[in-house]
């Protein structure tokens, strides 16, 4: 049987590169799921490999170098990599599973996240591994769903794992500053931020300051206004922790803004980040850069889909297009001023 599927003509070719094709449904392995897909969200990192390829992993590191050199070898030379558009979040339902899936069957509705370096969700149907897969609660929209897994679990990861936020509210206070707030990862990690205890500043285009304040934060700065730039809160507070979500802001911005020992997470670290982290920590410094590497848990992925089904988070969805038109969703991704998340729907 064949489906419809988009899929990249080549390397560097943005929006352009992109063609819609017909290819076989894709036969689930042993540990995986076949998912009729019902969304697909675009996270913006996916459309800057494409452009630039290793350039943003070549990092001032030896050991960093060699896990570029690695990740660019299995891109260039998986058979299918080279083809499939690089969409990992889906939302739908399982129409088939592998012989040893135990938690799923048929009409299952899920939401899954598909192997990085294959990708495929901008497709009709699409594989997931089982460990990657978890239920889609009745209150939770196949969109909203494709939108949450790498945005949402990378705000979960800045903010627990690296700024130490407990998310019932316990804890001392914690003061955190959110760049470009109203994107895809910084609108989830406001929303997150508050449910723990913090102050929370947020910088983001004046369009999305009244967004931004709804979402919880305390502080709202226009990014294109001179105090926004600075990064100064308003209240005069000093950041323990700082979610960076944008680029182009440098250390120097940073570091008068830090508490005595703050730190700033960068989900997207290029070289000149990469090269203050390792200043910093070969200097022993308290205010410290940390690049995050996204590390993907299943109860991760369990507890974001439970906050939306409570009403304790939500996606902000800036467009849906349709399969059809994949190009379009992928060009305004690449602008790089979407509210929230783009969805894709077959």
């Amino acid at each position: 049987m064949a489906m419809h599927a988009v899929q990249y003509d080549s390397y560097g070719s943005g929006s352009a590169g992109l063609k819609h094709v017909e290819v076989p449904v894709p036969t689930p392995k042993k540990d995986e799921v076949l998912v009729k897909v019902e969304a697909t969200s675009i996270n913006p990192l996916t459309g800057k490999f494409r452009r630039a390829c290793f350039v943003h992993f070549f990092l001032p590191s030896f050991l960093l170098f060699l896990i570029a050199v690695a990740l660019c070898f299995m891109f260039f030379t998986s058979p299918i990599s080279t083809k499939c558009l690089k969409t990992i979040d889906v939302g739908g339902e399982v129409v088939e599973v592998g012989s040893n899936v135990k938690r799923f069957k048929a009409g299952d509705k899920v939401v899954a996240m598909l192997n990085a370096l294959n990708g495929g969700g901008s497709a009709e149907y699409a594989v997931a591994n089982e460990s990657l897969t978890v239920p889609r609660l009745a209150e939770v929209s196949a969109a909203e769903g494709a939108g949450l897994i790498v945005a949402g679990l990378t705000a979960l990861q800045a903010l627990v794992n690296h700024s130490e936020v407990k998310l019932n509210g316990t804890g001392p206070r914690k003061n955190i500053l959110f760049t470009a707030a109203s994107g895809g990862v910084g609108h989830y990690a406001v929303q997150l931020a508050k449910l723990g205890n913090t102050h929370v500043t947020a910088t983001c285009g004046v369009r999305n300051i009244d967004l931004v304040k709804s979402l919880g934060a305390d502080e709202v700065l226009d990014y294109n206004t001179p105090e926004g730039a600075a990064l100064k809160s308003p209240s005069g507070q000093k950041y323990d922790a700082v979610i960076h979500c944008t680029t182009g802001i440098p250390w120097s911005t940073f570091e008068p803004n830090l508490s005595s020992s703050g730190n700033v997470i960068d989900i997207t670290p290029a070289v000149c980040a990469m090269w203050t982290f390792a200043v910093k920590k070969l200097t022993f410094s308290k205010k410290q850069l940390v690049p995050l590497v996204l590390i993907l848990k299943k109860e991760n992925l369990e507890l974001i889909v439970g906050l939306v089904k409570e009403g304790k988070l939500k996606t902000v969805i800036d467009s849906k297009f349709p399969l059809s038109k994949a190009e379009d969703a992928w060009s305004k991704s690449i602008d790089g001023h979407a509210t929230g998340k783009i969805i894709v729907e077959p």
